[in-house]
């Protein structure tokens, strides 16, 4: 629970930046990847080390097919190499699984918020359909490049995927 407590303030710290610049800092990111692999290895040996290394690699590897397809920014992708490496294998999945719903609520928050659910749920089918065909090759129109869409700091998203995570791991462990 340490471990996700310290990914969560990580990801505050990511959430802040990306909602006043639009960015994720490398010194944000950088030292929290390298603290996370220190910690697990000062904590769990070769074994954590290869742990926190591992859960590193899944999450920004996720995150990085989003990247390359036109979707999500770098400094989301190394946001959740650095939580990865911070909360380690076994609450990843937690992690993630609770990141992709809060990704999901807070765009559908923000379509609404800007009248634009119709639209926004149009553009998921297109963007399915393009990726179906196309692979990983961004959309001619509907990538992080064209300034006209709506546009949502993933690490608010991150941040409340490590949050659920923590409350449910604190809500498991209780007596």
């Amino acid at each position: 629970m340490i471990f996700t407590g310290g990914s969560l303030l990580c990801a505050g710290m990511g959430s802040v930046t990306d909602i006043r610049e639009r960015r994720i800092p490398n010194l944000i990111t950088g030292p929290a990847i390298a603290a996370g692999l220190m910690l697990h290895t000062i904590y769990g040996g070769w074994l954590g080390l290869g742990d926190a290394a591992l859960a590193g690699l899944i999450g920004g590897g996720i995150f990085l097919i989003f990247f390359l397809s036109g979707g999500m920014g770098a400094g989301d992708v190394k946001l959740m190499t650095a939580v990865g490496c911070i909360t380690g294998l076994v609450p990843l999945l937690l992690v993630m699984v609770s990141t992709a719903m809060a990704g999901s609520v807070f765009a559908l928050v923000v379509s609404i918020h800007h009248g634009s659910l119709r639209t926004t749920l149009c553009n998921v089918a297109a963007l399915l359909q393009h990726h179906g065909r196309h692979g990983l090759i961004p959309h001619p129109d509907l990538n992080l490049s064209n300034v006209r869409t709506l546009r949502l700091p993933y690490a608010l998203a991150i941040a409340a995927g490590c949050l659920i995570a923590l409350c449910t791991m604190m809500w498991e462990a209780r007596p």
